[in-house]
């Protein structure tokens, strides 16, 4: 979603590709600082057009003297609006304005101690030694003409410079995550003591902005919403019903694989409280057909994803001259699935991104898709929905389809749907519910031998998983009390026929990812 560059200060990011651009625009936002990614190669004269206060040029994979790497013109730096180069940013400064880059004898990556020379503009306050995140095999062979030295380390000469007589900056290293221990105040220093930030963008703004922009897309026509019942989708339907009224549909389908009583919860919470028309579709035998014998991960999600715009397309037949389809698309959906904004790595089909078929049928509406999901809850309150749907733990478009490992079947799904229920019952009994980020059960497709009463038995396992996050990106597992999880266990083993055994999780991402599947 594109902002009206005369509305209020904006910072725009050049996407090189890191994995933690969507990062840098977070904390960026987290100061109330608007900022747009767009790709690296976005034109100087639009940078130009949108009047950014300044621009931060992200990290990449790539080594910028390699044939076909990415980089920047060098009148970027002409422009006279503050730059900061971020790791793989500063390679490509340093490269354009003659301070060379060559492979590193010894690369660096993970914490590190940064000796600050000289603290500048950038690391004013801060102390002599900081502790940061490096992820970089190669290294700055001198400060460019015109810059200073400002930090190094033992390993690498040059891990900061900057320029201030052009308003230049670099470092070696990535402030955007929590293991730089003052990154936060490096990127204020760089919003409000370099490009003089005012601090002034809210979520009201945002919300003016989306009504604005979907009225302006959508136009005289028709809408549909995929309605989940989950944070994101409730939060997309309020928001097209407050931008286009009665031309938009929730269309919220029983796949088959939802939790417990879910569908008659999200009716009864969205369409009963708070007046969201919705049409409700039983499509769960046709989920559960489609999905039959199939055990592949990505193909259940392409699966899922097909089918579910197939019922949106026999809807639309009867709904009549609807034109588009709105979706709740988020910033971590994007990046870990395709690369949209620059030549980042794919990390997982999403089933609402690069699960698609080529030939919607519809013209997609994302107004979530560079959000991340706490802005989302704070757009829904902007909104007016209640805390019970904005506290919504996340539940994947794919449902249980990725919780339960191996074939999916009406009797598996019906065992997990217990099992989850336990979970999270005795999760909010105890207050920890709202204290994790994401929490559910999944049935592995393996079966353990146990005893029950005086009989032996063969039967199925159940894996809990809860993890703590601030932006989906990363997680640690939660360290829920002993006596929660035997609580847990000792209920799903006595009251959820056909399970035997339970294990817990204790995987953080990465390695893992936060769904099994």
């Amino acid at each position: 979603m594109s902002q009206n560059p005369k509305s209020h200060q904006s910072i725009l990011i050049l996407d090189f590709g890191s994995q933690f651009t969507q990062l840098i625009a977070r904390r960026v936002r987290e100061n109330r600082v608007y900022c747009e990614v767009h790709p690296f190669d976005l034109p100087v004269a639009e940078i130009r057009r949108r009047g950014p206060i300044g621009v931060i040029l992200s990290g990449g994979p790539q080594s910028v003297y390699e044939e076909g790497a990415p980089t920047a013109s060098p009148e970027l730096f002409a422009l006279g609006v503050p730059v900061l180069g971020i790791c793989y940013g500063m390679q490509v400064m340093a490269h354009e304005l003659g301070g060379g880059v060559d492979p590193s004898s010894q690369r660096e990556y993970g914490r590190a101690e940064v000796s600050i020379v000289e603290p500048g503009r950038l690391f004013a306050g801060l102390s002599t030694c900081e502790t940061v995140w490096m992820s970089h095999g190669d290294r700055i062979r001198g400060v460019p003409p015109g810059f200073r030295l400002t930090a190094t380390t033992g390993n690498a000469p040059v891990v900061g410079f900057e320029d201030t007589g052009r308003g230049l900056y670099g470092i070696q290293f990535h402030p955007e995550v929590s293991h730089t221990v003052s990154g936060g105040e490096m990127l204020r220093n760089f919003l409000f003591g370099i490009c003089g930030a005012r601090g002034d963008w809210r979520m009201a703004s945002y919300l003016d902005e989306a009504v604005a922009t979907i009225r302006e897309r959508v136009g005289e026509g028709k809408v549909i919403c995929a309605l989940s019942g989950g944070v994101d989708s409730s939060v997309v339907a309020a928001l097209l019903q407050r931008a286009v009224g009665e031309r938009s549909t929730a269309i919220f389908v029983d796949n088959g694989v939802l939790r417990k009583d879910e569908a008659s919860q999200v009716v009864h919470s969205l369409r009963d409280g708070l007046g969201i028309p919705i049409l409700a579709i039983d499509a769960r035998q046709r989920f559960l057909s489609e999905l039959a014998g199939v055990e592949d991960p990505e193909k259940k999600r392409k699966i899922i994803g097909r089918v579910f715009i197939d019922v949106f397309k026999d809807e639309a037949k009867r709904l009549q001259g609807v034109g588009f389809l709105a979706q709740g698309t988020l910033y971590p959906d994007v990046i870990e699935s395709v690369s949209v904004k620059g030549p980042s790595a794919v990390i997982k089909t999403h089933h609402n991104v690069g699960g698609l078929p080529a030939e919607l049928g519809f013209e997609l509406v994302e107004p979530l898709r560079f959000l991340f999901k706490d802005e989302v809850r704070q757009l829904g309150r902007e909104l007016g929905l209640p805390e019970q749907i904005l506290t919504r733990h996340p539940f994947p478009g794919p449902g249980l389809a990725v919780r339960i490992l191996g074939e999916i079947t009406a009797e598996r799904v019906a065992l997990l749907q217990e099992a989850d229920a336990i979970f999270l019952h005795e999760l909010r009994e105890s207050g920890w519910y709202e204290k994790v980020s994401q929490a559910f059960a999944v049935l592995l497709p393996v079966k353990s031998v146990g005893v029950m009463g005086d009989y032996r038995t063969y039967e199925s396992v159940i894996a809990l998983r809860s993890v703590d996050t601030h932006d989906f990106m990363t997680a640690d597992w939660s360290p829920l009390p002993y006596e929660l999880l035997g609580r847990v266990a000792n209920r799903i083993v006595n009251e959820v026929k056909g399970v035997n055994r339970v294990v817990y999780d204790v995987t953080s991402k990465p390695p893992a990812t936060i769904e099994w599947e």
